[in-house]
This record gives C-alpha cells, sequence and structure tokens, in this order.
C-alpha cells in the first residue's frame, strides 16, 4: 500500500458519526495524540488502521485504494481542462484535491458533466427550431447512465458472479458445451422448449421468448457458445430477475428506459458469469497466461466475450489482471467500454487516432499489440483485434468492431502478449493521450483538435509539422 494522507477522510468519518476525536481514537484503539497526528495528515494512513477502520465501521477499502484516486484525477483534469479561467491548475493540485477531498473532487466533476449534459442538449434545441425546446431538461442519456453504472462498479457485480456460478454448478454445465447442459436445464426445471428459428427473421432477432408456449427461440445463425450466451441471459431474468431488478433500483436511474437497461445489462453479465463461472475461468485463463483466442476455443465462444469477462474479473478474494475493455467502429464510435481500474476514457471529443484499436482494422483477425504511455507517464500493454459478425444473405450490411483490451504494464509479464516487447525501454512506448481536446502532449503530429483551454501561438511566419502549437 502506498503512503495514503487521509485527515480529510478521518474528519468527515467523525463528523458523520458525531463522535469527538477522543471517542474516534477509543474505538480504533489509537492514541488521541496518533489520531490527531492522522487527521492533520501528519502521518500517513497504515493497513492495520485502514482495517480497524473497516471493521469498525464497515468503511469500504476501495474508499482509499489507489485506483479511484487516479480515476478522479484522470475526470478533475478533463473537467478543469474545459473551466476556460485563465489561469491552469497543475497537476499537482490535483491529485492533493483527489486524496484530501475526493468528495468535493467528485461533486465538481458531477457539475462539470452536468454543465456539458445542458451545453449539448442547448445546442441540440436549438437546432430544433420551432421545438418548445426551453422547458427541457438536461439528463444524461439512458445508455449513458448505465454505462456509468457499470463504470463505478470497477465492472464487477458480486451478487451475479456468485449466482452464476452457483448456477452453473447446480445446472452441471460441461466447460465448451454450455449449450446442451442450458437447454437441458431450462427444459428440465422451467418447462421451456429451445427451438431454432430461421436466421433471416425480422430485424434479426437472435432471442425471443414467449412465456404463454413456454418457448425460447433462438436465431439458426448463432453458433453454439452464442447460443449458450441467448439461454443464459434467459435464465438470468428467470431465476436471478429480482436481483435484477434490486440492483437496477439501488441505483436509482432517472427514466424506465435507463432501468430497463440495466437489467438487460445486469443480465447479460449475469449470462457470461453462468457460461464462463469465476473461478473456472480465472484459473483457465492464469493457465494459459490470458491467451484470448486459446480460452475462446477452451469455453467456445467468441473472441469479444472473452475480453468482456477478462475485464471484470475483479473479486476481492481471487482478483485477476484489472483489465480495461473497449470497443470501437472505423468511425471512432466508442459503443462500449469497461474499466476494472482507472484508465480514463474521455468523454469529449474522440480518442487518440495513434491507439492500436483503430490500427487494428487494416489487419482484420490479427491480434496487434501496443506499449502505449498515457501523458501522465503511466504506460498500459494494450492488445486489440477486429471481430466482424454477419447476418442474413449474401448483401445484407454486418456489422465490424474492433476489440481493445488492456492493462497497466505492471501486469504485462503475465500475459503471452508480451513476448518480443523490450517492457524496460520508455522509449519503444506508444504516446497516446485521452482525446485531442484533453491531451496535453504539445508537438503529437496527429492532433486533431488543440487542447480544450490553451491559446495558440499564431505565428504567420512560421510553419509546424505539428498543429495546432500551444502558447
Amino acid at each position: 500500500m502506498r503512503k495514503a494522507f487521509v485527515g480529510v477522510q478521518l474528519r468527515r468519518l467523525r463528523e458523520e458519526r458525531r463522535l469527538s476525536q477522543a471517542q474516534l481514537a477509543t474505538l480504533l484503539g489509537l492514541s488521541t495524540s496518533y489520531l490527531s497526528q492522522l487527521e492533520q495528515n501528519q502521518r500517513p494512513l497504515t493497513v492495520p488502521v485502514l482495517l480497524k477502520i473497516n471493521g469498525t465501521f464497515g468503511t469500504d477499502v476501495p474508499l482509499f485504494s489507489e485506483a479511484d484516486e487516479g480515476r478522479l484525477v484522470a475526470d478533475l483534469r478533463e473537467a478543469l481542462s474545459e473551466a476556460q479561467t485563465g489561469e491552469a491548475v497543475a497537476l499537482a493540485e490535483i491529485r492533493e484535491l483527489a486524496a484530501s477531498m475526493p468528495a468535493v473532487g467528485r461533486a465538481l466533476v458531477t457539475l462539470h458533466r452536468r454543465y456539458r449534459e445542458g451545453a449539448e442538449r442547448a445546442e441540440a434545441m436549438a437546432a430544433r427550431l420551432g421545438d418548445d425546446w426551453h422547458q427541457a431538461k438536461p439528463v444524461p442519456m439512458p445508455f449513458e447512465e448505465v454505462r456509468d453504472f457499470f463504470y463505478a462498479r470497477h465492472n464487477h457485480i458480486a451478487e451475479l458472479d456468485e449466482a452464476a456460478e452457483a448456477l452453473n454448478r447446480t445446472a452441471a454445465l460441461a466447460q465448451g458445451h454450455a449449450h446442451d447442459g442450458l437447454a437441458a436445464y431450462l427444459s428440465e426445471r422451467h418447462g421451456i422448449r429451445v427451438l431454432m428459428e430461421a436466421e433471416d427473421t425480422p430485424g434479426g432477432i437472435q432471442r425471443r421468448f414467449e412465456p404463454a408456449d413456454r418457448v425460447l427461440r433462438l436465431s439458426a445463425s448463432l453458433r453454439p457458445g452464442q447460443q449458450a450466451f441467448q439461454m443464459a441471459t434467459q435464465l438470468a431474468f428467470l431465476e436471478a430477475g429480482d436481483m435484477l431488478r434490486r440492483l437496477a433500483d439501488v441505483a436509482a436511474f432517472s427514466t424506465a428506459e435507463a432501468r430497463s437497461l440495466a437489467r438487460i445489462g445486469l443480465a447479460n453479465y449475469f449470462a457470461g458469469a453462468l457460461i464462463l463461472p469465476y473461478g473456472a475461468f480465472l484459473h483457465a485463463a492464469e493457465d494459459c497466461r490470458y491467451d484470448i483466442e486459446r480460452l475462446g476455443r477452451q469455453f467456445d465462444v467468441g473472441y469479444e466475450t472473452v475480453c468482456h469477462r477478462l475485464s471484470t474479473l475483479q473479486r476481492p478474494t481471487a482478483p485477476g489482471i484489472p483489465f480495461f475493455f473497449i470497443r470501437v467502429d472505423r468511425a471512432g464510435n466508442i459503443s462500449k467500454r469497461q474499466s476494472a481500474t482507472d484508465f480514463h476514457f474521455s468523454r469529449v471529443g474522440g480518442t487518440c487516432p495513434l491507439w492500436n484499436v483503430y490500427e487494428a482494422f487494416a489487419f482484420p483477425g490479427r491480434i496487434l499489440t501496443q506499449k502505449a504511455q498515457m501523458p501522465d507517464g503511466r504506460t498500459y500493454l494494450w492488445i486489440a483485434r477486429t471481430v466482424t459478425r454477419a447476418h442474413g444473405p449474401y448483401g445484407m450490411p454486418g456489422k465490424t468492431f474492433s476489440i481493445g483490451l488492456g492493462c497497466d504494464l505492471r501486469h504485462a509479464g503475465r500475459l503471452v502478449y508480451s513476448k518480443g516487447l523490450n517492457l524496460a525501454d520508455a522509449e519503444a512506448a506508444t504516446p497516446i493521450g485521452a482525446g485531442c481536446k484533453v491531451c496535453d502532449r504539445r508537438d503529437c503530429p496527429q492532433r486533431a483538435f488543440p487542447p480544450i483551454g490553451r491559446a495558440l501561438a499564431v505565428d504567420e511566419n512560421r510553419s509546424r509539422f505539428a498543429p495546432y502549437p500551444v502558447s
């Protein structure tokens, strides 16, 4: 554990529970003078004291985690870069705010997001002259609420993971042949028949459940692993429906649409955990050094399914590598992004074109590796590959995405994809950023936008290779 100074958090803990300094010191078995030093940030928090706090008050240990602080620093940098106050906020000041007053930092980030949502909505409404736009209340889009819900939980839902793992044992699902066991379980336990439909169903429906007839219809175009995923999703609604509703209700989504989307997302999470049970899947991943294609063959699932599951393996008692997962299309649109730790996905102006998730489109089906460094000096190993899905007869449009899976460089040696890479050479890393508008790199030749809040160095007598030079 790194040195953590948490004086503000301790004082807040006392304030919330209406305890004096002497009372809190007694509860934690500390001297009043020692507690005073902790509260004044004269001494760092130690693991024994942290465990005492956790045991006494049930305070969640991740409250003081480096990963959460890193996320907050990244969010604050983005928010403050758009403030345009004429005064730059130093990274050291942002880190101090995130470490000492995280609640204030989160409030600033929330205010910034509300400001941006309101500005975007005002622009959209202004373009639709004649609409009664002034009465519209700026709220996040439902899918954004759901995305942030999973992001806030580090893409790990412990209740669902444990319930799915237990059901996997109850249904005695064979590794790599889950579709047969799930069909049998649905029939024996729920009296549901699984029928295959023609693949050219209207709208390309993959799963349709008919409760009255106790029939689950699946598209004939689905591979066995995809059939298993759809059956497992339906089982989530049948056997974990109350849990899905409770988790969605606790999140207090702003609309019924967001709650419904959250339940679907949670059901999909349950499905992945059912066909790729935590313990067995983590053991297999560690055994093959996280070889994605090998895991796909072993469990008979697709590349994207394996990557997404790898990004959820954060059980406190048996954590896997904390991965970041992203899915993008050729136009740079991000349709999925999940992070088990603190990698920052920009919400402003797209992502970095130097990232290998975009290069993967030039090499369809081939796995590309990249050692990439962010402007703050943190370095990551990224694995990227395209996946293509087709539906219907010849001529029908399909879909192609690039799937990116990344982790902090300190974990790279545990991955088979580190073979041949010089992990120790700092200069071998590709300099990337969260997005041009919030990137601090001054001399990036690939920059598409000037950095927000920075004045440009405009000089009629000089031309540079790197666009948008800042003063």
